[in-house]
């Protein structure tokens, strides 16, 4: 795993139950601001690490797998309607 990749593994693994972040929210908090798209990729490539737990910016579910996000985030507590998380 590349330095970038244990930076953001470890802000992934760090997300609580019901926790919901923005793949721009994941860079920050690893220390690379700007790098939401490399964040992306990383959760294509790198199963687990709590994904489910990451939108977009506006709230948006994972295009292609919004059915298991919204399951997955539901099951936590998380308001998700019409494709995206609820704010609280």
């Amino acid at each position: 795993m590349t330095p970038f990749e244990a930076d953001v593994a470890a802000v992934l693994d760090a997300l609580q139950p019901g926790e919901v972040v923005s793949y721009g929210e994941v860079a920050a908090e690893a220390g690379h601001p700007g790098a939401h798209r490399a964040v992306g990729r990383f959760l294509r490539h790198h199963g687990g690490h709590h994904w489910w737990r990451v939108v977009t910016s506006t709230g948006r579910l994972v295009p292609g797998n919004e059915a298991a996000q919204a399951r997955l985030l539901a099951a936590e507590g998380v308001d998700v309607r019409d494709g995206r998380v609820r704010p609280v």
